[in-house]
């Protein structure tokens, strides 16, 4: 017999919360970014908040900050998560995101998304949704070809090998673990 679980409790995505070496300036880079306004500052922490509402992003000072390295190989510090924005115009989105401190990442995988990172290097996306809904989009199998050949050549760590880093190791593609 099993045991009836308790009524679900009201739950709310309040904000994402970033890690950074100075939250105060991280969280002035998507105020620019975005245009979004802070609604609670504090000295290691700041919450912005859409004009609209919605969730926010917040933003957490930790000293022991590590920027991820994308994309990832073995051994590197790998990304948690990272920010999709969607916008209108890809090229007009990436120049205002670099005139406020972006950084564009040399490898971009697809045509209609650009990578850049922000003052504390997390990853985010900038992309066009120029799908027309009910319609598959066009891809050519000439330009996927092309993006299987690029992230082939990228020795990349995928989530099986950052979960279970032991099977790289034995298949003989991975450093020795040296781990305690």
């Amino acid at each position: 017999m099993t045991t009836p679980r308790p009524p679900r409790p009201s739950l709310t995505l309040s904000s994402t919360v970033l890690d950074a070496p100075d939250a105060a300036e991280l969280a002035d880079f998507y105020r620019r970014l975005l245009g979004w306004e802070p609604v609670q500052e504090e000295p290691d922490w700041v919450k912005l908040l859409p004009p609209g509402g919605g969730s926010g992003l917040g933003f957490q000072t930790e000293t022991a900050y590590v920027p991820p390295v994308w994309p990832a190989s073995p051994g590197d510090q790998l990304m948690m998560l990272h920010l999709d924005f969607e916008v209108t115009d890809l090229e007009a989105g990436v120049a205002h995101a670099v005139a406020e401190g972006a950084t564009p990442a040399e490898f971009q995988p697809q045509h209609d998304v650009r990578v850049l990172f922000d003052p504390a290097g997390h990853p985010f996306c900038l992309f066009v949704d120029d799908q027309v809904p009910g319609e598959t989009p066009a891809i050519s199998p000439e330009w996927v070809a092309e993006q299987t050949r690029d992230i082939k050549g990228q020795d990349q760590v995928t989530a099986a090998d950052a979960v279970r880093p032991d099977r790289r190791k034995a298949a003989g593609t991975a450093e020795p673990d040296v781990s305690p």
